[in-house]
């Protein structure tokens, strides 16, 4: 499985950006779809996962209300949409596939089998 990552960029304190992960390959065992960020001189940290059947949704308390994770199946993408951005939430965000057994999602990154390449997301005051 192969993951592409898009959609980071700068915006201000309030404001909306919309991440974009396209996956490729294998995608049929694919058991869910989770993004991650990570901070500098930080430990990456999960943000949200989608069940990949079920489109069960999951999310970290920081973000909860904020940020919507969903799935289009049809073009095998996830999006992350990201709104009343705030500072802390300035990262590399990275999107993740979990293929193993167990649940459709975990939030320990060491949990996914695949990952995307990051993307950027600054988030000014």
């Amino acid at each position: 499985v192969q993951l592409q990552a898009s959609g980071g960029g700068l915006v201000q304190a309030g404001g909306s950006l919309s991440l974009s992960c396209a996956a490729s390959g294998r995608t049929f065992s694919t058991r869910g779809m989770g993004w991650f960020r990570q901070a500098p001189g930080k430990e990456r940290e999960f943000v949200a996962a989608i069940s990949w059947s079920s489109g069960i949704t999951y999310y970290a308390d920081s973000v909860k209300g904020r940020f919507s994770i969903s799935l289009d199946n049809a073009k095998n993408t996830v999006y992350l949409q990201m709104n009343s951005l705030k500072p802390d939430d300035t990262a590399v965000y990275y999107c993740a596939a979990r293929w193993r057994s167990g649940s459709d999602y975990r939030t320990e990154w060491n949990e996914y089998d695949y990952w995307g390449q990051g993307t950027q997301v600054t988030v000014s005051s």
